[in-house]
């Protein structure tokens, strides 16, 4: 079974090798930052840990969100590090992620996303990318090699289908209506999440 720390470094690597994307996903509604911000954050988040011999995940999960925190203090930088943070405290004690603690994982991490950023699902943000993820991985429990593609696949759909949604948060809430005609960003840096938990999960 794929390792927490294999999964922060496939992080690090597809946040980077997507960071021209986000930036200009993010260009179109925001300040153009999402892509740096991603890239550092989850590069210190790998960076922090990468080397630590702690064997309780979740003191390592914590670790590396309060790591990302410190990294990138950005709106985008300080949900991610909470949904790390949360899921730290979810996982500890554990040491072996088996196919019931990653998605109590993840699901921690939606929640400490929601709770930090206060958007609900259907407000066009993160959480609509990683919500139906997150019940992939529940439903597929324990079999994270056929439930991960699913999971990713579920919050690629998830992210292309907020095109058409309102958005109720953020600068892309300024524009009202007009806001419906684009992709989510946020919602952009979940699916990449997901696809870089399904590469953890197959290689």
């Amino acid at each position: 079974m794929a390792d927490l720390k294999t999964l922060l470094r496939n992080w690090a690597s597809i946040m980077a090798a997507n960071k021209q994307r986000l930036i200009e996903l993010d260009g179109l509604v925001g300040d153009s930052d999402l892509g740096l911000t991603m890239t550092d954050g989850f590069g210190a988040a790998h960076e922090a840990v990468k080397d630590s011999p702690e064997t309780d995940l979740g003191k390592l999960a914590y670790a590396a969100g309060k790591a990302m925190g410190n990294a990138v203090p950005s709106t985008m930088g300080t949900l991610m590090a909470s949904g790390l943070m949360n899921a730290g405290k979810a996982l500890r004690g554990v040491e072996n992620m088996d196919g019931y603690a990653w998605p109590t994982f993840f699901r921690a991490y939606f929640d400490g996303v929601q709770a930090r950023g206060k958007a609900q699902v259907g407000e066009k943000t993160f959480l609509d990318g990683l919500y139906p993820a997150v019940q992939a991985l529940e439903r597929g429990a324990p079999d994270m090699e056929a439930a991960a593609p699913m999971a990713a696949k579920a919050a690629n759909d998830a992210f292309l289908a907020t095109e058409g949604m309102l958005a109720k948060h953020g600068r892309m809430a300024i524009r009202g209506e007009q806001s419906r005609a684009y992709l989510d960003p946020g919602a952009a840096v979940a699916a990449l999440l997901m696809d870089g938990f399904a590469q953890t999960l197959l290689r």
